[in-house]
């Protein structure tokens, strides 16, 4: 999992979005491979020729289209090697000639490649700056200097080269060539890459991937040649590729084998509708026990991504879009981030939570995790929540995941809680998703990180249920099923959104919700539906854009709507307990009001809680960071010695 970094600068900088880094345990086939390669490098960049047609046909209108060109067709130019190997130059003499783990390109010298080259240079002269002259002119240094001292076609290039053997085996074959090498030739540090910065965001990405493009030449390339492996002197130097790490070799490794494939699942079969509707569960009429919200804390992010930090970090396998469009898109305008392990985050929420409530770790009878981004499996996190907070033995303690109808499966699962241990549950959702999205454009647009905790105890006997319906609902087509997905193998194992199949299932549950909300009376007796009596809706805060549209054609008032999703981006499971906070916060829930808040997502999930929300009970604590001494381990690690006594040796 990639996090993000922040630079000197205090910034935020993602580095998987400038050094691809894949997981190849998640190949089998080199097929496969080629798959991600093409979405990734190829389907944007423009080849040589491409751009050649489109100078000559005066089709640039500014410096910056030119330069994004430039760079996306030498990310492609290197999509094998920046992704599979590293280049090491090294004297003729010295190269093993017999091992399976080192490889020589075979290359074939570029076509047109000097008027090209001429072409772009006249190119760049002629067209005007899209923002700052002086900002394009350092980022076209450095890319036109890789550029023009391009040597070989690209369109052909296979992703696996040969060993050196096997180069030898046609004396004929073209490899690089250097006359001579100096090994402190000078590359970019990884500290200046990520310090990099442009006033425009646009030209810092671009600054940043030049940079990194540099550096995949870690010699002086304008002494480059394509020279017949034949006619290399054993004091002139070669270009080895080393696979990056073992994962890649043990790639390599499967091809040349020609191993099977592992098995997949069928075809997933028709979906079908129930014999008949589930109904949503009167609290009041279906339990003893009353259900009262004691407390309800939420905590952020403390890094505040923006969209601006997005376009400076645009990834090399991303669209142009611009500041205003992901606004427009989305409706976010800045998402929260934490260095914060969520383990630590959710600890913080939950001990904020027990202090509001008055209670203390004797009166908790369960403690329910929601969450789709824990990776504690064992213990699970609420589990492991309960020995932190010092609870001797509760009656339940378990995670669930049900993405982002999190609370509403939560509430329901605290309820029915309640009725056999009539003593507090502790109901605690949290996510972090900024170290699981990786260098997809959607997920990284979408998401953020945060967590909440409520404190569900038994109302006195005759007070009425904070919790008035809750409702839950799973499944449909696959494709709604599949429509977000961790980890995502043909997504590198990040979280990733298919953005029409999310739309379908947030259409069809919103209208199965409101239905089921005018079919249930006002709970005062009065005139109308329960839909009649809220006073405030607050949805998951999946996309503003798209959740405003669909509850609108569902018959949901505008008004009644409140969204913060502007401010922390979608936290998935915490996303409905965060935007309570805040509508308190906002002064949005000024008494206690009668809330409806629908949730929908991942698993193509759903469900709903009709509450009483009291803004006595709510409070936003401010991000805590983990205090471990330095240089020491927040635990002590076990001995062998430990693990005989524990087995009872």
């Amino acid at each position: 999992m990639e996090a993000f970094v922040l630079n000197s600068q205090g910034r935020l900088v993602f580095p998987e979005n400038f050094w691809p880094d894949l997981d190849f345990t998640v190949f089998e086939t080199l097929t496969q491979f080629e798959t991600v390669i093409r979405r990734d490098f190829e389907a944007k960049a423009p080849t040589g020729a491409d751009i050649l047609s489109r100078v000559e046909s005066d089709s640039y209108s500014d410096r910056h289209e030119l330069l994004r060109d430039l760079t996306l067709n030498l990310m492609w130019v290197n999509r094998y090697a920046m992704t599979m190997y590293e280049k090491r130059p090294m004297r003729w003499r010295d190269v093993p000639r017999h091992r399976d783990d080192v490889f020589l390109p075979v290359l074939t010298p570029w076509e047109e490649g000097e008027r090209k080259i001429s072409a772009v240079q006249n190119a760049y002269r002629e067209l005007p700056a899209a923002w700052d002259a002086e900002a394009e002119d350092r980022v076209f240094e450095l890319v036109f200097h890789v550029f023009r001292n391009r040597k070989h076609h690209a369109t052909e290039l296979p992703a696996i080269k040969p060993t050196v053997a096997e180069i030898l085996a046609e004396p004929g074959n073209r490899t690089f060539h250097l006359p001579a090498h100096d090994p402190d030739h000078r590359l970019f540090s990884y500290q200046e890459i990520v310090d990099c910065y442009e006033e425009v965001p646009e030209l810092e990405a671009l600054h940043r991937r030049a940079m990194v493009l540099n550096n995949q030449y870690p010699w002086d390339v304008s002494q480059t040649r394509l020279t017949e492996v034949r006619a290399i002197e054993p004091d002139d130097f070669v270009v080895l590729f080393v696979p990056r790490n073992e994962e890649v070799m043990a790639f390599i490794r499967r091809v040349k084998e020609n191993r099977p494939p592992r098995r997949r699942p069928p075809a997933a079969a028709p979906s079908q509708e129930p014999v008949q509707p589930y109904p949503p569960v009167e609290v009041r009429k279906s339990f003893r026990v009353m259900p009262r919200v004691e407390s309800l804390t939420a905590i952020k992010g403390e890094h505040a991504c923006s969209n601006e930090d997005l376009i400076r970090n645009a990834g090399y396998n991303w669209s142009p879009m611009s500041v205003a469009e992901i606004a427009t898109k989305t409706g976010i305008e800045t998402r929260a981030y934490t260095e914060m392990d969520l383990d630590l985050m959710v600890l913080i929420a939950a001990q904020g939570a027990m202090e509001k409530a008055g209670r203390s770790a004797k009166d908790i009878g369960a403690v329910l995790f929601c969450s789709c981004t824990t990776t504690r499996l064992i213990p699970s996190l609420a589990t492991w929540l309960s020995g932190q907070l010092g609870i001797y033995q509760t009656h339940a303690s378990y995670d669930l995941i049900a993405a982002c109808a999190g609370l509403p499966y939560g509430l329901g699962e605290a309820v029915r809680l309640l009725q056999e241990v009539n003593r507090p549950v502790l109901l605690i959702c949290g996510e972090k998703f900024s170290d699981k999205i990786g260098s997809v454009r959607t997920s990284r647009m979408i998401f953020g990180d945060g967590a909440c905790a409520m404190v569900i105890g038994p109302a006195p006997a005759g007070e009425p249920s904070d919790i008035e319906v809750v409702q839950t609902y799973a499944s449909g087509p696959v494709s709604e099923v599949n429509s977000i997905i961790w980890p995502n193998p043909e997504f590198d194992n990040n979280i990733t959104v298919y953005g029409p199949e999310v739309r379908a299932l947030v259409q069809r549950y919103l209208a199965q919700m409101l239905a089921e909300l005018k079919a249930l009376p006002h709970p005062e007796g009065g005139p109308g539906s329960l839909l009649d009596a809220v006073e405030l809706v607050v949805p998951h805060q999946a996309n503003k854009t798209m959740v405003s549209k669909a509850a609108e054609s569902a018959g949901l008032s505008p008004e009644l709507l409140y969204f913060n999703i502007d401010r922390v981006g979608n936290v998935s499971a915490a996303s409905i307990p965060l935007a309570i906070a805040d509508a308190v916060q906002d002064g949005v829930i000024d008494r206690p009001m009668r809330v409806f808040a629908p949730g929908f997502g991942a698993g193509a999930v759903a469900g709903y809680a009709v509450m009483r929300v009291d803004p006595a009970v709510v409070v936003n604590l401010p991000p805590a960071a983990a205090s471990v001494e330095p240089g020491r381990l927040p635990f002590e690690p076990p001995t062998s010695e430990d693990v005989r006594v524990a087995f009872g040796e």
